[in-house]
């Protein structure tokens, strides 16, 4: 795959009287939300628009998350645009070099690159009542937007812990996310702090008998044991990768095929938590074929239900934890010393380099302090109040003409994010050429409708995995509520967003003045 330019040019949209850059559409961050949001509207016929991204290319999480061995958990053929499917993925499950190669040839293909504002981060964004618009200061100039997309993604700001004396460490430390490649840990004493998605393939990559890196010694730092599937995982053969480009509509019949065995998993996590136990018992078997010590496979068997939290997948983790050189610590975190950890039984472990691995900001998220609505209050401070919630995922009352790319309650346990994804670019599309053919200057979703969406929403989820399992999890907010996660079928949503249901807002209608605001092109 070529590699698509990091930064071309693009052409100066108008200017307002106020100095501001204004676009009919300004797209916040470009994974694969912002990126599919501007192919979208490039696919509408829409040119008016910009988006705006803090990294250098795009990618998002695929381009942030370099650490070794990072890879997806999604089956490769789920894993893509459905309209720009990738008949080159050489395993099953790919490897996070492929995914953003994919990703930098499809926004080379569509010629969205040049909509892009790379290096760019946004300092703030707030609705405007007298213009209508939303005025975003960022940290490459100022801009002025009919409607507002955030596609910043649930995986963006990763989450650094709060232990006593981190600060103070001489060593090298480090968030999985923002991966140091010019320190080696070769031969050095470390420790892992954290055990989930991105610490089982971390772990066995920098620690496992097949690792390339050869840590001395590896402690590995866990506050929950998780459930670890075992992960079918191959490379496809020659005559695999020669029928999937040649033989028409074959890989499409297996992203179909996968699809649809990924939705039968629902049926356990949203409905009938009890058939759950079958995999577990599977979880169990891989304990017991990676790790032979009965005290340490204690320590790894969680207490709590598969399906509360993540699911994990990996053949590696278990016997990595089972190596001579591979502590597993259960004890809590006391604190850090120049040149050690203290766990809350006194042990002190001298360490050189720490590597954490402890998540990202969810449900709390720091970008959510930057968009102001029509009170003057953040993002934020309303999901403070009220609790995160938005209409279908995308609308949240009080943010005129804002959309989210996959908001809240849109994340998944068992399937691709890219399907909800473009579910609500459907959605997206839909609001847009609406608001073109009723002549909208305005769009603000109802606060009943949102309410009773809400509620039947968390009514749905008391019945799930995810509640009854349990277990706390990121998946919750700080309301105890799990505002992260669709809590059915994905085919469910796909129906649901397929068109803007515009008598679910309150509307306004474009006037003269409207257009009056911009003045001459620059």
């Amino acid at each position: 795959m070529t590699q698509a330019p990091a930064r071309p040019a693009t052409s100066p949209p108008p200017t307002t009287r106020d100095g501001r850059r204004h676009l009919g559409v300004l797209v916040i961050g470009s994974g694969f939300a912002g990126l599919g949001a501007a192919i979208r509207l490039r696919q509408d016929g829409r040119d008016d628009f910009l988006v705006i991204e803090r990294g250098s290319e795009v990618g998002g999480t695929w381009r942030d998350n370099t650490y070794p061995g990072a890879a997806c958990d999604v089956p490769s053929h789920l894993y893509s645009y459905s309209f720009e499917l990738n008949p080159r993925w050489s395993r099953s499950f790919s490897p996070q070099p492929e995914i953003q190669d994919y990703l930098r040839t499809v926004a080379a293909k569509y010629d969205v690159a040049r909509k892009h504002l790379f290096d760019t981060e946004v300092t703030q964004a707030r609705w405007d009542a007298t213009t209508t618009r939303w005025l975003v200061d960022t940290t490459n100039g100022e801009f002025s937007a009919d409607v507002l997309v955030g596609a910043v993604g649930a995986l963006a700001e990763p989450n650094l812990p709060d232990i006593k004396g981190i600060e103070n460490f001489q060593g090298e430390i480090f968030h999985s996310a923002r991966w140091n490649h010019d320190v080696s840990l070769r031969g050095k004493r470390v420790a892992l702090i954290g055990t989930g998605a991105s610490a089982i393939q971390v772990g066995p990559a920098i620690a496992g008998k097949d690792s390339s890196v050869g840590v001395a010694q590896l402690d590995v730092y866990q506050r929950t044991a998780p459930w670890v599937m075992p992960r079918h995982d191959r490379p496809y053969s020659k005559l695999e990768s020669l029928a999937y480009r040649h033989v028409p509509g074959l890989q499409r019949v297996a992203r179909e095929a996968i699809y649809w065995g990924r939705e039968t998993y629902m049926i356990g996590f949203g409905y009938k938590p009890g058939i759950l136990k079958a995999a577990q018992k599977i979880a169990e078997r891989n304990i017991a074929k990676g790790i032979a010590d009965p005290e340490l496979r204690a320590k790894v068997t969680p207490d709590w239900q598969i399906g509360c939290k993540r699911i994990l997948i990996s053949n590696t983790w278990y016997p990595m934890l089972a190596q001579d050189n591979v502590e597993l610590v259960t004890d809590g975190i006391a604190e850090i010393r120049e040149n050690a950890i203290v766990s809350t039984d006194g042990t002190v472990r001298e360490v050189d380099a720490i590597v954490v691995a402890t998540g990202f900001h969810v449900t709390d998220s720091p970008t959510y302090e930057r968009i102001i609505g029509a009170d003057g209050r953040s993002l934020a401070q309303v999901w403070a109040t009220h609790g995160q919630q938005a209409y279908r995922g995308a609308a949240v009352h009080g943010f005129p003409n804002l959309l989210f790319v996959v908001g809240p309650n849109t994340g998944l346990g068992h399937s691709s994010m890219v399907h909800m994804i473009e579910s609500h670019l459907n959605y997206l599309s839909s609001a847009l050429a609406t608001m073109d053919a009723a002549n909208l200057e305005t769009f603000e979703v109802r606060a009943d409708v949102q309410r009773r969406y809400n509620d039947k929403l968390q009514n749905h989820m008391k019945q799930t995995i995810w509640t009854t399992g349990g277990c706390a999890s990121w998946y919750l907010d700080a309301r105890g509520n799990n505002t992260t996660l669709w809590p059915t079928f994905t085919f469910v949503f796909r129906r649901q967003t397929k068109h803007f249901d515009v008598t679910a807002y309150e509307t306004t209608t474009r006037t003269t003045q409207h257009t009056e605001l911009l003045g001459s092109t620059s």
